[in-house]
């Protein structure tokens, strides 16, 4: 893993000296997400040069140096990723007369693209990947994301050039670069705590789609096009459904994940695994262990917290799996010394909470290996997550539902406060208790309310504030995927369509950036099997009976799991990977968000509302709603603006 950086000053706006010095600086930035090595490569009389910065993972020599150019001379290369079937590859490249130094994969990609040309090439690749390719006869640049947006990559064009980079920290080394604060992107963020690409937190800096290659010439404007689309998977599912039992499905689905995660077993580092105990971790380290003749190494992390602790169930199953495992139970006081430096690590504002505990094991995995399986993914191709099934059932009954019965029952649930309605729910057994009942029940209140299709359900079941415009001052949300009335014609299903929608919106820019960040801060490169392309393609085959039935998600993927590991050791409630955020923010945290959310500094920064800001303020410390994801989005705005300003 590592970062790429890189300007193309295509006005000769700078004098070719200073391109060096610029882009070292950009790469400096980046030294966390590669320690082990950094070069340039600089053609002063484009005007071009390319940065990057090297975890050593696979050829661990200086033939695996990057920039890199191709045998031809014609390409260089800066990338950030692993290609799973560069061995497989270079035997073909080898024939064809290219010329190899090293065992490294980012020699077979330059050479592919040498050889077969971009497109063809990235059609090729297994893997993950943000890269920066120059074409040196043409004086051409292009900059590629990886299909499922694993890696990330920055661009921006700036004084008739285009500068880029893996994280915001690599253009804001430019110290001639003021960047602006895009309120309507701020807008979009309070909603989803997440930055929905291709928008950041600049105006006019955005992220490349995935599978998606950017394309700059020596005159015109950047074109985008893709090379992988998921839309056109999903039109190819559900036009070639898998006709076959659940038996014969599951060994499908077993062969093909134990070849993505034996691909990406492949290291010449030490190696290892997240180990949470549920379903998708539990699967990819069942496979790993099957592939190994040793024991694997896994890793987790617990909370004396309850409700918040999953390391019991983790380290059984690792010893029912016989992995070499290694657990750390975190005090709240070494979770909380993280916060100061999420604004440095996100390096734009970023409100998922499980930040923290994502940060934590990989901290401590980075002290044993330098690669961790992760089992990301899972729940968005085979409908993991509660709110699938759930918003299936909520949707069948709303449809029975004239609006006048709505607004009534809507209406009856806010007779009582949430915190009544969480009293209320103490009567259920455990296993049967669902987190946040109250605060859960208020938003299906709002659903209800004005419920006019999934897309609204779905899009009001979400958001962290349901009127963003109202709290971000000047600000106009862009309309975005959730609003796009194609999807629900793409994908006439409910579970399957929010199953779209996380796969487009949520994995990108929330999972794979939380954990791509807290990895690499670490230097840790995280490897994801179940995004291997070929998986995703399978899951978008599979009826949706075959992964939500009966209020139950993963249904296949538990199937060929309980070929592994008994069925008690992982049937459990879900339970997210998160933090008290809740109660420290009554809590310990109290002074922090206190000078955070100061009434008077919100007003001065013109930048919120601060009343209904307040408003949630006060009712959370009275204990009367749960806000702590909505005031952790402002929270962790503001904590980001004091760092890097707006």
């Amino acid at each position: 893993m590592c970062g790429v950086a890189g300007l193309w000053d295509r006005r000769g706006r700078r004098p070719p000296e200073a391109l060096a010095p610029l882009v070292r600086a950009m790469t400096d930035s980046l030294r966390h997400r590669g320690p082990d090595a950094g070069d340039l490569w600089v053609d002063p009389g484009a005007r071009m040069a390319l940065g990057h910065r090297r975890l050593s993972i696979i050829d661990l020599t200086p033939a695996g140096a990057q920039p890199m150019v191709s045998s031809c001379g014609r390409f260089v290369l800066s990338y950030n990723g692993e290609v799973y079937n560069a061995e497989a590859l270079r035997p073909e490249l080898a024939a064809a007369g290219r010329r190899f130094l090293g065992h490294s994969d980012t020699e077979v990609i330059v050479e592919g693209i040498a050889q077969w040309g971009l497109a063809p090439t990235l059609e090729r690749l297994i893997g993950m990947f943000a890269m920066a390719v120059w074409d040196r006869r043409e004086r051409v640049l292009h900059l590629v994301r990886d299909r499922l947006g694993i890696k990330p990559m920055y661009w921006a064009e700036h004084e008739g050039g285009l500068r880029f980079g893996s994280e915001l920290k690599a253009l804001r080394a430019d110290a001639q670069w003021q960047p602006a604060l895009d309120r309507d992107a701020l807008a979009a963020y309070l909603r989803l705590g997440y930055l929905p690409g291709p928008q950041s937190i600049y105006r006019g800096v955005y992220k490349l789609p995935p599978g998606t290659f950017l394309t700059l010439r020596s005159e015109g404007a950047p074109e985008i096009q893709p090379f992988w689309s998921l839309d056109q998977v999903v039109r190819d599912g559900q036009a070639a459904r898998c006709t076959a039992s659940e038996e014969e499905a599951a060994d499908e689905l077993d062969a093909l994940l134990g070849d993505a995660v034996r691909r990406r077993m492949v290291a010449d580092v030490p190696l290892g695994a997240f180990l949470s105990g549920g379903i998708d971790s539990t699967t990819v380290v069942a496979l790993m262990q099957k592939a190994s003749a040793r024991p694997v190494r896994s890793f987790s992390i617990g909370f004396r917290e309850a409700g918040y602790d999953e390391a019991p169930h983790a380290a059984a199953v690792a010893r029912h799996l016989g992995t070499d495992h290694t657990e750390l139970y975190v005090s709240p006081e070494h979770a909380r010394d993280i916060i100061p430096r999420l604004p440095d690590i996100y390096d734009e504002p970023f409100a998922d909470s499980s930040q923290i505990p994502t940060y934590l094991v990989s901290e401590m995995t980075r002290r044993h290996v330098t690669v961790a399986l992760s089992g990301d993914g899972g729940d968005e191709l085979f409908a993991g997550y509660n709110r699938y099934f759930q918003g299936r059932r909520m949707m069948g009954a709303l449809n029975r539902l004239p609006p006048a019965a709505r607004g009534l029952a809507a209406a009856g649930i806010r007779t009582l406060s949430p915190a009544a309605w969480s009293r209320l729910a103490e009567a259920l057994p455990e296993r049967h208790r669902p987190r946040l009942f109250g605060d859960k029940l208020h938003k299906l209140a709002g659903v209800l309310a004005d419920a006019d299709g999934a897309g609204e359900f779905y899009r009001r079941l979400i958001s962290l504030w349901t009127e963003p415009e109202r709290v971000v001052r000047d600000a106009t949300e862009p309309p975005g995927l959730l609003g796009d009335p194609r999807s629900a014609q793409l994908i006439p299903d409910v579970v399957e369509r929010m199953q779209y929608l996380d796969t487009r919106l949520y994995l990108p820019d929330d999972i794979l950036t939380k954990v791509d960040r807290a990895s690499m801060a670490v230097s840790l490169e995280a490897r994801v099997p179940f995004l291997d392309h070929r998986v995703v393609a399978f899951a978008w085959t599979l009826p949706p009976a075959m992964k939500a039935q009966g209020g139950v998600g993963k249904r296949l993927l538990r199937r060929v799991l309980y070929r592994y590991v008994p069925e008690a050791l992982v049937e459990r409630p879900k339970m997210g990977f998160g933090v008290p955020i809740d109660a420290w923010l009554r809590g310990p945290l109290r002074l922090w968000a206190e000078v955070l959310l100061d009434e008077r500094r919100l007003a001065a920064d013109g930048i919120f509302d601060p009343a209904p800001i307040r408003e949630r303020w006060r009712e959370h410390l009275d204990g009367t709603r749960n806000w702590q994801y909505s005031l952790w989005a402002v929270l962790m705005f503001q904590a980001w603006k004091e760092r890097w300003g707006a």
